[in-house]
């Protein structure tokens, strides 16, 4: 389907959660995958937090629905002192941005505790010795997300560093609406800072689930996770049901016409695929490992 067909603008969406980010994720991969087609949409990026768990059916049901799969991963960043940083998602332009995606992955996994992750904002401006070819991650392209409502100080920082880190021509900053009380507010904020630092603003939805339906599910993984009572959870629960794929309708009458339109940008730039990977035998010599 063609972009903006029927009058409607053309989307794609970059950040959903599947149900392999654990006690988050209402949906399966293939559901979220074979929803965005029947929805028009143009791309639907598969992020799971610090996981390409997903991917794999997501690109069978993907290849199925006849539509554009991305492959990235969602991250948060810690400061030294354990506080939270920034966080971002990271979507794969090509194979060798897969490696290095997959190649992050595995150091935050490996830092710390089983179905735990640790990364420091260090790991990207200045990674250590080992891990240099990871600065700036490589060959993926990048999408801050605002805490909401956002707070004009902090995003400031953070967009700063996001755009000295990856330099401002493959990196976003992301604009999510869910019909909350402040959205206005956030809105205003993450387009004025985002000006300020040269970054261009791109609708995302932070999906959790293919449909609303399933916001009684979402619910009481949120319950499971925090291990209380749905009923005690209280302002824990997300308000609505937004999280989940939205009409093209529904985005055009909540989005700015331009941060739909960069969504199609980001997609365009990105023609990996898991096709493309096939089984490579390393070999040692002189101590370095070569295919």
């Amino acid at each position: 389907m063609a972009p903006g067909s029927f009058g409607l603008p053309g989307y794609a969406e970059l950040q959903c959660c599947s149900n392999f980010t654990f006690l988050q994720g209402a949906s399966h991969a293939e559901e979220i995958a074979a929803r965005a087609a029947q929805l028009g949409y143009e791309a639907i990026a598969i992020t799971d937090e610090c996981s390409l768990a997903g991917i794999v059916r997501a690109h069978v049901a993907a290849k199925e629905a006849g539509i554009k799969l991305l492959v990235g991963a969602h991250f948060r960043l810690t400061n030294a002192d354990g506080s939270p940083a920034l966080a971002f998602t990271a979507i794969a332009q090509n194979r060798d941005g897969y490696g290095n995606l997959s190649e992050l992955i595995t150091l935050a996994r490996t830092r710390t505790a089983k179905g735990s992750y640790l990364l420091y904002p260090h790991d990207l401006d200045h990674p250590d010795p080992p891990y240099a070819h990871l600065s700036a991650l490589p060959d993926c392209l990048i999408i801050l997300t605002p805490d909401f409502p956002a707070k004009e100080a902090r995003l400031n920082a953070q967009a700063e560093w996001v755009a000295r880190t990856f330099g401002e021509n493959r990196c976003w900053m992301g604009l999510t609406l869910h019909a909350r009380a402040l959205d206005d507010v956030h809105r205003n904020v993450v387009l004025d800072v985002a000006e300020r630092h040269g970054l261009n603003v791109v609708a995302t939805g932070q999906v959790l689930m293919h449909v609303r339906s399933r916001k009684p599910l979402q619910d009481s993984l949120t319950a499971i996770r925090l291990n209380r009572p749905v009923t005690e959870c209280g302002f824990e629960l997300a308000p609505n049901a937004e999280q989940h794929l939205r009409s093209r309708l529904r985005l055009a009458n909540v989005y700015p016409v331009e941060a739909l339109a960069q969504t199609l940008n980001v997609a365009s730039r990105c023609s990996f695929v898991l096709d493309e990977l096939r089984y490579v035998r390393l070999t040692r010599k002189n101590g370095h490992l070569s295919f």
